[in-house]
């Protein structure tokens, strides 16, 4: 410890190149100062200081010290910031971007507001790829690699896509028994907002083309809506249909051709130390959305 209050008495030295302007800060003697100082000097086998009636001045062997010390000092001040925001008790607003796939996130972020009352939640659901730091988002939740230097990353899950549809439509329709025969069904298809493409219905070993468009939209829930209906077939992610096909509300088509699996990423600024309300909220959704995630900063 003594040796670390000698590194501090160094930097405010050499900072303000005086010792009585030094003691002053630290609320000790000038005289304590350059024994602290002196003591230094004769410990590390060098000068520090270049000292005369007017000026005191760093040497090569100072200068290369206090690069050291300052980086020293940071690390420190840095540690007992970071414990000092975990004592901290989450508070203020939220600013969040989440995909159109709230039936996925809202149960447990109602869970979330009843664990943390007084942080306040902004929500924005949106498929857009947002500015996250230009539009002011804390966090936002989204599909994909995450590819953006500025941000820090944490893994929420893993799905993958399914074909479904309705038992009463497949009495009516029949059932698909390769990729092809999608072609004489009817099939409801998602628009991505930001490009305005139509999302591909991946399989296995091929590629089918020109699979017709009867209905198309840019959420889940109506897709999911119409195949309870019986009104066609839908691509849809299996955390948005496994509960409906364990209650036999829907079936699952072409399980041995359909091949596509995603990630969601919780994505923030990048901060060595994110606030008390983020890293709740990182924390909260991690452990609930899907299973524990890993960190991938």
């Amino acid at each position: 410890m003594e040796s670390l209050n000698r590194v501090v008495v160094f930097v405010q030295v050499a900072e303000t190149r005086s010792f009585v302007a030094a003691g002053r800060l630290l609320g000790i003697s000038a005289s304590a100062v350059g024994k602290s100082i002196a003591r230094m000097e004769e410990r590390l086998g060098v000068r520090l200081f270049h000292r005369s009636t007017r000026s005191i001045t760093l040497t090569a062997e100072g200068n290369l010290f206090l690069q050291r010390c300052r980086r020293i000092l940071s690390e420190i001040e840095a540690a007992e910031s970071e414990l000092t925001e975990s004592a901290a008790v989450p508070r203020g607003k939220l600013h969040i971007s989440l995909p159109l796939v709230s039936g996925l996130v809202l149960p447990v972020l109602g869970d979330f507001m009843q664990q943390y009352p007084q942080v306040e939640l902004d929500l924005d659901f949106s498929d857009r790829m947002v500015d996250v730091i230009g539009e002011g988002y804390d966090a936002v939740v989204r599909t994909g690699i995450p590819a953006d230097s500025r941000l820090s990353a944490r893994k929420l899950g893993d799905f993958r896509s399914l074909l479904v549809a309705s038992p009463a439509y497949l009495a009516r329709q029949g059932t698909p028994v390769t990729p092809e025969d999608l072609r004489q069904h009817i099939c409801m298809h998602y628009r991505f907002p930001h490009s305005g493409k139509l999302e591909e219905w991946s399989f296995r070993d091929r590629t089918v083309n020109d699979l017709p468009q009867s209905m198309i939209c840019n959420n889940i829930e109506t897709r999911v809506c119409f195949a309870l209906k019986g009104l066609g077939i839908a691509y849809l992610p299996d955390f948005a249909v496994n509960t409906l096909l364990a209650e036999g509300k829907l079936c699952e088509i072409l399980p041995d051709f359909v091949e596509r699996h995603g990630v969601f990423h919780i994505l923030w600024p990048a901060s060595k130390h994110p606030s008390p309300k983020v890293r709740a909220l990182i924390d909260f959704l991690c452990a609930r959305v899907f299973q524990p995630a890993s960190v991938t900063e």
